[in-house]
């Protein structure tokens, strides 16, 4: 089967666009336009009633959530993670489930306090600062994961993991754009950015960058994207 990934560019989508791309598998990029709302159409709704991306189209039918996915691709496919027979799946199971349930939802409020707190400035600057200390907490401890060099995470070939993480922190160096952004720098956590300096160098991180405009260090230096089609956060 060819997959098809319904993505928006910069979105969550890229984590998994990474992971088709390293792993080669025939896939097929449907854009979801949110300039016009897409992800709010009901055809859209019916692979995703959450309205978010991405989706992932697989013979066993549309799957969404960021982490979902990429367990179903390690399941599928080598060379992503540890697969059910691992010694090391336990280990990896947890630092997924932590980037897709701490980390990753922590950036969302980030990005949109505004739906947790309304939309007065003084509430959502107190609760930027508590998802920032929030973050920061959640970084040194992949950092520290990253350090040890399991196999599956911050070492010489990447997967899962190292793909999830490193979108992250081009989002915590990125968004929202309109708020300051000396909370966060890369260099605090050196074995996550040694991560993302290899990521520049694969194939699978070119591809993205010409699919979604990332621009030439998307992960150590990030800048705002440019795509050809669709529009970022």
């Amino acid at each position: 089967m060819t997959y098809v990934l319904h993505y928006a560019p910069d979105n969550a989508s890229l984590i998994v666009r990474l992971a088709l791309e390293h792993l080669r598998v025939p896939y097929v990029a449907r854009l979801v336009d949110r300039s016009r709302g897409a992800q709010r159409d009901p055809v859209y709704l019916a692979l995703n009633p959450n309205g978010l991306i991405p989706v992932l189209e697989t013979t066993q039918g549309p799957l969404f959530e960021t982490g979902a996915i990429l367990l179903w691709l390690v399941d599928r496919h080598d060379g992503l993670g540890p697969g059910p027979d691992h010694p090391a799946r336990g280990n990896f199971l947890k630092w997924l489930f932590f980037t897709a349930n701490t980390l990753h939802p922590a950036l969302r409020m980030l990005f949109h306090p505004e739906t947790c707190v309304g939309s007065a400035d003084a509430a959502q600057a107190a609760l930027r600062r508590g998802l920032q200390a929030q973050i920061k907490t959640a970084l040194r401890h992949l950092d520290a994961q990253a350090a040890t060099d399991p196999g599956w995470f911050g070492g010489a070939r990447p997967g899962a993991l190292d793909f999830y993480v490193a979108t992250c922190l081009r989002w915590c160096a990125l968004y929202p754009a309109d708020a300051p952004r000396g909370w966060f720098a890369l260099s605090d956590t050196p074995h996550l950015a040694q991560l993302c300096a290899r990521l520049e160098t694969q194939p699978c991180t070119a591809a993205a960058q010409a699919a979604e405009g990332l621009g030439p260090t998307p992960f150590t230096a990030p800048q705002y994207p440019h795509p050809p089609q669709g529009s970022t956060p």
